[in-house]
């Protein structure tokens, strides 16, 4: 039988980092306030556009799974950021790194992008469609942020990770998958301002307003990951003692603590990076598995469980088991330019071109959604 191991891994994270003490400068708010209910203390604001970090993530995998860019046939590009739609991103990536021989796919699930992409990359390899694949999680969610919005604003930041898939003879890599979509929560979390339903509305790219009912996302999170997670296990034969580490989708803090405790696997073995990331939506899980490695908290044959959510509600659980290998073949010499702002300075120059009364709520209310906006809360 065929499986997909995973055998290279790289994240690019900006340098530029916004505290909450930075956020407290435009909005109401504090330490203390976004710390006690989201467990955040600082996250990244990138200087260069999603493709640009996804490169650099992806080079760097690639030298730590020992390979050339000629050697991949596929790319998958996972987030809702995009440096531009047509052409598709994930091109703009083949093409930096000069993978010649690759197809190049957009997947969009929102924060459980990865993880689909993850699945849908190890499916193909197992079918023999494919041998080898990188697999990129990616946002740049600043450029597009309501920063008006204290509900979200405090919460997401900027980063990528890549990993790399290859055919292997071993059992390892994504040994089983629950994936799905509650739709019953589909509109507890909407960003207004893109796609073609607010074309001819005098919308501006970057003028954005973001539905994010908190309490409807929790409780349905919490039971979408925590089932999810619950029968990936049963249906693999294993048991919450035998998960060696949980890499969860860094939402908030309180969520991860509610999945960890429902599906039964203590905290001390949950990675866990959202106090120092914030929610990078698509890159929190590839992100949060990088620094596990690079802090040894993967061990070789380890089982890995990887629960994520996002918008839609779409949500997932995975099972890994990882192979021997757990330190790099290589290293990249790719780097992002320096940054010279700060990241108060660059989230400052994206408020500047928003409207400084908040942005047209008539062109961000395309009317099948006027009633539901109506109703819900500023």
């Amino acid at each position: 039988m065929t499986y997909a191991a995973i055998t290279g891994w790289g994240k690019c994270m900006p340098p530029a980092v916004l505290s909450n003490a930075d956020l407290s400068t435009f909005l109401e708010t504090s330490d203390e306030w976004i710390t006690s209910r989201t467990g955040m203390r600082e996250r990244r604001v990138s200087h260069v556009g999603a493709i640009e970090l996804s490169t650099v993530a992806t080079r760097r995998a690639l030298a730590c799974a020992g390979l050339e860019a000629k050697d991949i046939d596929l790319i998958i590009y996972g987030g809702v950021s995009n440096d531009e739609l047509v052409p598709n991103s994930a091109s703009g990536v083949q093409r930096a790194i000069g993978a010649t021989h690759a197809a190049s796919i957009d997947l969009n699930t929102a924060c459980t992008s990865f993880c689909y992409g993850l699945a849908t990359a190890t499916a193909m390899i197992r079918t023999g469609m494919i041998k080898r694949a990188v697999v990129i999680g990616v946002e740049l969610i600043s450029r597009y942020m309501d920063w008006s919005d204290r509900n979200v604003a405090v919460l997401f930041g900027d980063g990528a990770a890549a990993v790399v898939l290859e055919a292997s003879d071993h059992e390892e890599g994504m040994l089983g998958s629950v994936l799905g979509c509650d739709i019953g929560g589909r509109e507890s979390l909407r960003v207004r301002g893109f796609g073609c339903t607010y074309a001819g509305r005098d919308v501006r790219f970057g003028d954005t307003l973001w539905d994010f009912d908190g309490q409807v996302i929790f409780k349905r999170a919490v039971q979408a990951m925590a089932g999810a997670s619950v029968r990936v296990l049963q249906e693999a034969g294993l048991s919450p003692d035998d998960v060696d580490l949980v890499v969860p989708h860094q939402a908030n803090l309180r969520i991860i603590e509610s999945v960890a405790k429902y599906a039964g696997v203590p905290m001390d073995k949950v990675m866990v990076t959202v106090q120092k990331y914030g929610n990078m939506s698509a890159a929190t899980v590839p992100v949060a598995l990088v620094e596990a490695l690079e802090e040894g908290r993967v061990k070789p044959g380890a089982n890995l469980l990887i629960p994520a959510f996002g918008g839609g509600l779409t949500y997932c659980s995975l099972l890994v088991r990882w192979g021997q290998r757990v330190t790099p073949l290589g290293d990249s010499d790719a780097e992002l330019p320096p940054c010279t702002e700060t990241a108060l300075e660059l989230v400052n120059r994206v408020r500047a071109t928003q409207d400084p009364h908040g942005v047209s709520r008539a062109g961000l209310m395309a009317p099948q959604f006027v009633e539901s906006w109506a109703t819900a809360p500023l």
